[in-house]
């Protein structure tokens, strides 16, 4: 973003922070070990002490930014800049300032938390593993980080606290909507665990899949999104033979979904939901 050019400070918020203009002119915050450290407003940053320049294009976000900035200590920005690359890479996310802000905002609470001798349970936490590993392994990575730099080990609710303000982010929701299809999530998997009377195999792919169609299915029956038909009834129909077993928990699904949230699977819906359950419980090793 601030390639090319002379980088000048505009503010100055503290050693690791400063404020500066990209080259059209936008406002942005330019984060840094040492960036700001003796240094005076308008003089020229060194570039080699740039971690991240977050854009600061929202009103909202600006001002959440600069209030956040005010108070939170340098050394949790570098934790920020750790963790956030690490996210990044390996949840595909795209440089989000709010995500930032939220990760590095819940860790300095959760360190004070932690040494006023504080734990908040998290009653999600069996859920965010099952269906949000991935942003649940970098929620873990994320405690290491924090262990590094403070020398404490937070305890793992944290982690999946961590993990759902990713979830969050990846899937555009807020935090209302995303406990709204972690609710639904669990109740259309335990209707297959009672139907089937199995344990999950959770490190099957064919385990990832079925909790990838049940995150996007319930998105869109919280967000109101019809699924729209491909046509597929003779497949159907075809499959309700072949996978007869795995129909019939799959009616129990259209059921509750029918009865709770007056949605009605369509034919599409159920022949992929039945193709998924068949495979997670016969393919998988559950």
């Amino acid at each position: 973003m601030l390639e090319g050019q002379a980088v000048r400070i505009t503010k100055i918020y503290n050693n690791n922070a400063v404020e500066s203009r990209d080259a059209k002119g936008n406002e942005v915050i330019v984060v840094g070990a040492g960036v700001g450290f003796h240094m005076k407003t308008g003089e020229e940053i060194d570039e080699t002490k740039i971690q991240k320049v977050f854009g600061l294009l929202e009103p909202a976000v600006e001002e959440k930014f600069k209030e956040f900035i005010s108070y939170i200590p340098s050394e949790y920005l570098s934790m920020g800049n750790e963790i956030i690359d690490y996210v990044q890479e390996k949840l595909s996310i795209e440089q989000n300032t709010l995500l930032y802000l939220s990760l590095v905002d819940h860790i300095y609470a959760a360190v004070k938390r932690f040494r006023d001798g504080i734990q908040v349970k998290n009653v999600m936490l069996w859920d965010i593993r099952r269906f949000y590993k991935a942003e649940y392994d970098a929620g873990l990575y994320a405690l290491k980080v924090v262990e590094k730099y403070t020398g404490i080990q937070l305890w793992e609710d944290e982690a999946g606290f961590l993990a759902f303000h990713m979830a969050e982010a990846r899937m555009n929701e807020n935090a209302g909507d995303m406990q709204k299809i972690m609710d639904i999530m669990s109740e259309l998997s335990s209707i297959v665990t009672y139907h089937f009377k199995i344990k999950f195999n959770q490190d099957s792919v064919y385990y990832y899949r079925f909790v990838t169609h049940l995150k996007f299915f319930a998105q869109r029956l919280v967000n109101g999104k019809l699924y729209e038909e491909d046509g597929q009834n003779q497949l159907l129909d075809l499959i309700k033979v072949q996978y007869a077993n795995s129909f019939q928990c799959v009616k129990k699904i259209a059921e509750l979904v029918r009865n709770k949230y007056q949605y009605t699977l369509s034919s599409d819906e159920l022949l992929y939901l039945t193709i998924h359950i068949e495979r997670i419980i016969y393919k998988s090793g559950s």
